[in-house]
């Protein structure tokens, strides 16, 4: 691999003078670990984060709907922007890993958004060092929310994208995942999926269980759209533009004698392009509303879309993938084959913005990688290596730059 584009001016060596902030970054890390906040309102997170990039000689403006922090760093050359973004709350998990910095508040960050956080803080401190070099702003995004309704799309409407008062020709972010340890990997186009939730009613006339004739019983119905849903997958949609639907829940009457008038079905459902989530609502209301109907009932069907397509842009990825294989060794480089159903909200900045998200393996040496993944109440993750990751964070930011000005 090799990079699309040289760069008009050297770029620092960022890996080297990552290591001397190493210890500071790991301290950060495991004081957020230690005290993880949960959805759009992190306040102590996001003073941690204000007191860290305190005397960097940042813009810094936070949110309005979320505690966000925006911080624009002005090179001393003219240029436009690049956005690079952390995010920083984590999940209502009950800690279960036994370190010594463990979360005892009943929450934990067991996706990994402290060394999100703190890696974003590393790369800020490298690219304030280099400013009068640097020929452009870097906007540097710190994000609430990302694991529930998303705080990427407030955070736009509050202007992150325009917080450096230039155009901003890339973003880029990385998420460390339980993988083999310093692996990176990306991919230009899909990268993760959207996803979307399926709340599903059949309404029908309930009674006595002894007398279902008696009845438009509305069990029957939800059980066979269940199944149906599985088999309407695999006959509507190609394999290689796949749609995942999980029926997760499904609710009937409250007592085993009585028949329900209603019946009730909930399904997640992961997707990876708009056309794929258009005709599977077509399809999901054929099927309930005609399925309900040879029931003698009728069907109430509601999609609640969440986060987009994550889309990597192919000709910056094929630039990412190449500066960190020059950087790091293309041995620790994987171009990903496929795509991921999993989804991140960092798809709305990139429908916006070309621009790459990037994997980083950080499960530490001596764990298997596969024994817990994120979101596990015992995964874990190597804050020695957040040294790397905020230097591939400014190298991929100073290098794009540096592109612009060539």
């Amino acid at each position: 691999m090799s990079s699309s584009a040289a760069a008009s001016a050297p770029i620092p060596d960022f890996r080297t003078e990552a290591q001397s902030h190493l210890g500071d970054l790991i301290a950060l890390r495991r004081k957020l670990h230690a005290d993880p906040e949960l959805g759009f309102d992190l306040p102590r997170t996001q003073k941690a984060v204000l007191d860290e990039l305190a005397g960097l000689g940042l813009e810094i403006t936070t949110g309005k709907s979320l505690t966000s922090v925006v911080a624009v760093l002005r090179g001393g050359k003219p240029g436009p922007a690049v956005l690079l973004r952390g995010d920083m709350d984590a999940l209502p998990v009950e800690e279960e890993t036994g370190l010594d910095f463990a979360s005892t508040n009943g929450n934990m960050h067991a996706c990994g958004h402290d060394m999100h956080t703190a890696g974003l803080v590393g790369a800020a401190r490298l690219l304030a060092a280099h400013r009068d070099e640097l020929p452009g702003s870097i906007i540097f995004m710190f994000q609430p929310a990302e694991e529930v309704e998303g705080g990427a799309e407030p955070m736009i409407a509050e202007g992150v994208l325009d917080a450096a008062g230039v155009p901003v020709v890339a973003a880029y972010g990385i998420h460390v995942e339980a993988d083999e340890r310093g692996r990176f990997t990306t991919r230009g186009g899909p990268l993760m999926a959207g996803f979307a939730d399926l709340n599903l009613t059949i309404h029908g006339a309930g009674g006595h269980s002894s007398q279902p004739q008696s009845t438009r019983d509305p069990v029957p119905a939800i059980a066979e759209i269940a199944l149906a849903l599985n088999t309407m997958t695999t006959r509507s949609f190609s394999i290689f533009d796949p749609i995942v639907v999980s029926v997760t829940q499904l609710e009937g009457s409250q007592a085993s004698n009585v028949i329900p008038d209603s019946a009730k079905l909930a399904a997640s459902i992961r997707f990876l392009s708009a056309d794929s989530l258009t005709l599977l609502q077509e399809r999901v209301h054929e099927v309930a509303e005609n399925i309900a109907r040879a029931h003698r009932c009728t069907a109430e069907v509601d999609f609640q879309v969440g986060f987009p397509v994550t889309v990597n842009n192919p000709g910056e990825t094929a630039t990412v993938l190449g500066r960190l294989g020059e950087v790091f060794g293309e041995g620790r480089v994987v171009e990903a084959e496929h795509p991921r159903m999993g989804s991140e909200d960092f798809s709305y900045v990139l429908e916006k913005v070309p621009g790459t998200f990037v994997f980083l393996g950080a499960t530490p040496e001596g764990i298997d990688p596969a024994a817990e993944t994120n979101h596990s109440p015992r995964v874990q993750f190597d804050d020695g290596l957040l040294g790397d990751q905020s230097a591939a964070l400014a190298h991929l930011a100073f290098a794009r730059l540096a592109d612009e000005a060539g």
